[in-house]
């Protein structure tokens, strides 16, 4: 008897996963999902972290977005950004130095119709200390840069420059700002700030500062 051929094992067919996806916690989008691009390696916050943190913004704030001045100075997905004018935020800036997500947050903002954000591009840290020479404040700072690079350092300074009184920036890391280090003092970086609220989500820590009041 002849032996039947045995059939060619199936190849599997790989195919790309769908579009890694965050949404939008609360306001006028609220659900609305916000595409992250993969291939740059963009490292979006969470859900469960954003909505934490805007519940602390939006008790600090009474409610009230209306006059809110807010910069996203390394803005990637743009959920944080687009979760403050979601709420109603009075204009918000978003800056990103890489080219295809400012073109997917161009994308977003269309969408949206989302008359109140701007989106440049650009580097953060250069584009951080000419507002500040230009005189441009902020009520609400994002801080969410890569990690493990020491952008924190860097940028904390130029938001001195850059804070309304009584403005707030979100800062979020790897590991917990070392406010109270067990060996040696707090760094010349962080001592301008006080924490407001901080907390931890898996390896994501996360902190709400105000500049320390001037002495009358």
């Amino acid at each position: 008897m002849q032996k039947k051929q045995s059939k060619p094992a199936k190849v599997p067919v790989h195919r790309a996963p769908p579009p890694q996806q965050v949404r939008i916690i609360g306001g006028d989008w609220k659900r609305t999902p916000l595409p992250v691009l993969d291939a740059l390696g963009l490292r979006p916050t969470p859900d469960r972290v954003r909505e934490t943190v805007f519940n602390w913004i939006n008790h600090l704030r009474g409610g009230d977005w209306s006059n809110a001045q807010v910069l996203d100075l390394f803005a990637g997905s743009g959920a944080l950004g687009f979760e403050a004018a979601s709420r109603g935020a009075n204009s918000v800036l978003m800056l990103d130095s890489h080219t295809p997500v400012v073109r997917q947050l161009e994308v977003v903002k269309d969408k949206l119709k989302a008359g109140a954000v701007t989106i440049l591009r650009g580097d953060a840290f250069a584009t951080a200390q000419g507002m500040a020479q230009r005189g441009q404040r902020f009520d609400l700072i994002f801080l969410d840069p890569p990690y493990k690079q020491d952008f924190l350092a860097k940028a904390l300074p130029l938001c001195v420059n850059l804070l309304n009184e009584g403005g707030l920036v979100y800062a979020e890391a790897d590991a917990p700002l070392p406010f109270a280090p067990q060996d040696g003092e707090m760094p010349a970086w962080l001592a301008p700030w006080e924490p407001v609220r901080a907390d931890k989500a898996g390896i994501v820590f996360y902190h709400l500062l105000k500049l320390h009041e001037k002495p009358a």
